[in-house]
């Protein structure tokens, strides 16, 4: 009994055995990310201003100033002691803003990975649309081989409309042709007609006297 004990305490305590979760005595702190992501942009930002180093430059020459100048009574920080207050604040200052500065350094690579994401999405989107367009376009230039152009019309129409003058002048001039023939040989009815002169004419007159009465 007390073998199987330790196999099975041996076997709970291995490193493929998950361990179970603790209670803990304080809460997890998780604050909400886009708060204090803010907070700590805004901080970092303002910390990169001309304004925070006019700041700071006027707390510590006010700081030294009043610790050098004023009465020893009213000194909070004497340069007998080097300062050591001024000291601890920009020290405790300096160690709270490289954490601040990295928090918005990775909240900024994190828009920046978004941006990029989008930036590449857009990409794609515009070539798909360019390689589409581009079949469009090649399909479109198929297509007009077989269509007639402005340029190829009008020389089709002009060569048509020359080979109507000149077959408008051919049957003009076969139709004169025909007209000359037909009035040099005339007609078989005209030129059974005897032609009649002006003395076979008068001779052929009937006179139109009355006869003279016995």
């Amino acid at each position: 009994m007390a073998e199987k004990t330790a196999e099975r305490q041996r076997q709970q305590s291995g490193l493929d055995t998950p361990l179970e979760l603790r209670s803990r005595l304080f809460p997890r702190f998780s604050p909400d990310p886009d708060s204090f992501g803010r907070l700590t942009e805004g901080f970092a930002r303002f910390m990169g201003t001309p304004q925070f180093l006019l700041y700071m430059t006027l707390f510590c020459a006010a700081w030294l100033g009043w610790n050098t100048l004023a009465p020893e009574a009213w000194q909070f920080d004497p340069r007998a002691l080097n300062f050591t207050l001024l000291t601890l604040i920009l020290s405790l200052q300096a160690s709270y803003a490289a954490p601040l500065l990295l928090l918005a350094q990775n909240r900024q690579d994190d828009r920046d990975r978004v941006a990029i994401e989008q930036d590449r999405q857009t990409a794609a989107r515009n070539l798909a649309d360019t390689e589409y367009l581009t079949r469009e376009l090649a399909a479109l230039r198929i297509a007009l081989r077989e269509v007639a152009t402005r340029d190829f019309v009008r020389s089709e129409l002009k060569s048509l409309l020359e080979d109507l003058i000149v077959a408008n002048d051919s049957d003009d001039g076969e139709l004169e042709k025909r007209e000359k023939s037909r009035d040099s040989k005339g007609s078989p009815k005209t030129q059974a007609i005897p032609k009649v002169t002006a003395s076979k004419a008068k001779e052929q007159k009937p006179s139109t006297q009355p006869p003279s009465s016995s």
